[in-house]
């Protein structure tokens, strides 16, 4: 009597049509016999101690959820973190520079550094040249051009690539990565803001930003109560599943990290990474990049100037869905993160002081112009509830962040010249262009979609005057979407 088939859904085969549960399980008792043979001791009732000591990976986020667990955090949480196809290492360290495993190809990613390097090139700069040309690296090749109209970026002033990947290869070895919009331990929040910065440095865990961020800086020559208040308000936060982002100064600053440092934080340096500034905050940002996250724009080795810390409010800001300010001066530089959160469409927090304390007078004329009056975390939690619910950590899906920065409302992507068209990249009729747009030029700001109406020219023709011209110092830029003759 022939023996009855297994059914499919007993046994699965491969697309040979053989079963492969047995090779399963050979490929399991190999790991097996590789852990044993790794341990040194072969014994049974010795591996069986040595792994009950293993420590666990996820002790060091109490109330957070297990990443390895598929059925704690939804699909679309992990792929906030990961492009399609990235192979994405969950382990605590990030991959490091020069494996990376995101989409960006390494070539294009050395090739941006070189350009967001370069001297007069800023981020709106750095990614209307994108715009236009497709690449960092055709970008490059098109400055030439420029310096025939004026522009201060030379050919010569583009580090070259041994310079750059001389720079990659310091980062790694300082156990940094390099990261691009859109890729694992970039912030998604960031990702959204008008011309981000093009590449981040991360030192630490890049899982934590699965957690909705938010933003808490103050003074740094702060009060007793105010780094009381700090430290709790910060505690509260991270133990409600929010990530605590902050730019690890004195004072306020450290209260905010070390209040939420038991469930991972994010500090962002206005320097290097391997430069902790203040000095005093070394062990702290040691601490941090073992349960949290480094993250900067400058590269290894960078000492922090004075216009480095504006730079790194806005990425705070512009990682978080709201900033709380404690403890403000009217000049200090915290009301700058409050302004910049305020341009990103992000909420703003400040906590009341005394009417007579310095210390308070940002923070109650913050509130005098609409504010969030926040005395508890539930303040907090309230006045963001429109905001969490996308958030896998509070029972709803992530949402997939953009992937590229907002431009003009005009320039959705580089615009393609006609088939057969010459000079599609519009520097064959520059010098005609430049003279159009000068022509409608004035102090008063006026809008891109309007110079390309007026001159009659095609939109390309016209961004490659812009940038002829932005280059050349003679007109400055209103956000993205304006410009003005530069007095």
């Amino acid at each position: 009597m022939a023996t009855p088939a297994l059914s499919s859904a007993t046994v699965a085969t491969d697309r040979a049509g053989e079963p492969h549960a047995k090779p399963r399980r050979k490929r399991a008792a190999k790991a097996e016999s590789a852990k044993i043979k790794s341990s040194g001791d072969t014994s049974p009732g010795r591996r069986s101690a040595t792994a009950s000591k293993e420590p666990d990976r996820d002790l060091a986020y109490p109330d957070r959820p297990d990443t390895r667990d598929a059925g704690s955090v939804s699909s679309a949480a992990t792929a906030v973190l990961r492009e399609p196809g990235a192979d994405f290492d969950y382990s605590p360290e990030p991959p490091r520079a020069g494996k990376s495993s995101a989409s960006t190809p390494s070539a294009e990613k050395r090739d941006r550094l070189r350009l967001i390097r370069t001297p007069h090139i800023g981020t709106v700069t750095f990614w209307q040249l994108i715009a236009h040309f497709g690449s960092a690296a055709a970008a490059i090749d098109a400055l030439p051009e420029f310096v025939k109209h004026g522009s201060r970026v030379s050919p010569k002033s583009v580090p070259s690539i041994g310079t750059a990947e001389a720079e990659m290869e310091r980062a790694a070895a300082a156990g940094l990565t390099l990261v691009a919009v859109g890729e694992a331990g970039y912030p998604p929040l960031l990702a959204e803001i008008e011309a981000p910065p093009p590449l981040l440095y991360i030192k630490g865990d890049p899982r934590i930003w699965q957690r909705p961020a938010f933003g808490i800086v103050g003074s740094r020559n702060a009060s007793g109560a105010g780094l009381k208040f700090t430290a709790e308000i910060s505690a509260e936060l991270s133990r409600l599943g929010l990530l605590v982002v902050s730019g690890l100064a004195r004072g306020i600053d450290g209260a905010a990290h070390r209040g939420a440092l038991p469930f991972g934080t994010c500090a962002v340096l206005p320097g290097g990474l391997d430069r902790i500034y203040p000095p005093e905050h070394l062990g702290l940002a040691a601490d941090i990049a073992q349960n949290g996250l480094l993250i900067g724009e400058c590269p290894p080795g960078f000492v922090a100037r004075a216009q480095d810390f504006p730079r790194r409010n806005r990425i705070i800001s512009g990682a978080s869905l709201g900033v709380l300010v404690v403890e403000a001066a009217e000049r200090s530089g915290s009301l700058i993160t409050a302004r910049l959160a305020g341009e990103q469409s992000r909420e703003v927090f400040a906590v009341p002081g005394h009417p007579l304390d310095t210390r308070a007078a940002g923070t109650n004329r913050l509130i005098k112009e609409g504010a969030v009056l926040t005395t508890s975390a539930e303040d907090i939690v309230d006045a963001l509830k429109g905001k969490l619910v996308h958030w896998a950590r509070f029972g709803v899906e992530v949402p997939q962040p953009q992937r590229a920065p907002k431009l003009a409302a005009h320039d959705d992507g580089p615009v393609r010249a006609p088939a057969g068209a010459k000079g599609g990249d519009g520097l064959a009729s520059l010098d005609a262009t430049i003279a159009s747009v000068m022509q409608l030029l004035s102090f008063s700001p006026i809008a891109i979609d309007d110079i390309c109406r007026m001159t009659g020219k095609q939109t390309r023709e016209v961004h490659a005057a812009i940038m002829s011209l932005d280059l050349a110092g003679r007109l400055e830029r209103r956000g993205s979407s304006h410009i003005v003759l530069r007095a």
